[in-house]
């Protein structure tokens, strides 16, 4: 097998991306603090084509140049805002008929693999601080909870390997269904 080169791929430029239909997923990093991190969120993002992503709290914004060195040019492509208040941003995105979703460790989490999908509502998912998660008062506040399993002696993921795993996950479930 021959590796492709990138010339050979199909990519959409910036315009064609802002002009494609979107995946009804929305994500909300909540207090994120790696500009690196940050960063991979959005490339991931623009591979997904999701709808839109949330910064709060003290997460950065673009431009900044350790966000752009790892996104590659995504921080053009996908659709951002900046909220102060996370806590505020899911009440007002579940007043809106959103499912929120908060990707945590929890009592009664439902494992990622049991997600089930309604694809008549859009979807969005939080991901919390590299330290201390997503806020309890916004894991209270989602109307759900999923959680990635993990085998190993470790506890957690770093969040931008959790974006990448639940988006995967979700875009594929979304892909497959009737809409």
């Amino acid at each position: 097998m021959r590796k492709l080169q990138n010339e050979e791929l199909v990519r959409l430029d910036v315009d064609a991306f802002k002009e494609a239909k979107k995946s009804p997923i929305i994500l909300v990093l909540d207090n994120v603090r790696s500009l690196n991190n940050i960063g991979s969120v959005f490339r991931t993002a623009d591979a997904f084509l999701i709808e839109k992503i949330y910064l709060c709290g003290i997460t950065a914004v673009p431009p900044h140049k350790d966000i752009r060195k790892t996104a590659l040019g995504a921080t053009e492509s996908v659709t951002w805002e900046y909220r102060r208040n996370t806590l505020e941003l899911i009440c007002e995105l579940n007043k809106n008929g959103y499912i929120t979703i908060a990707v945590e460790q929890t009592e009664n989490a439902t494992m990622l693999q049991e997600l089930q999908v309604d694809c008549s509502k859009k979807q969005v998912l939080v991901f919390g601080n590299e330290v201390k998660g997503v806020a309890q008062e916004v894991v209270d506040s989602c109307d759900g909870v999923v959680e990635i399993p993990q085998f190993g002696t470790k506890h957690s993921l770093n969040i931008a390997v959790s974006v990448g795993v639940v988006v995967w996950h979700l875009w594929s479930k979304i892909s497959q269904l009737p809409r």
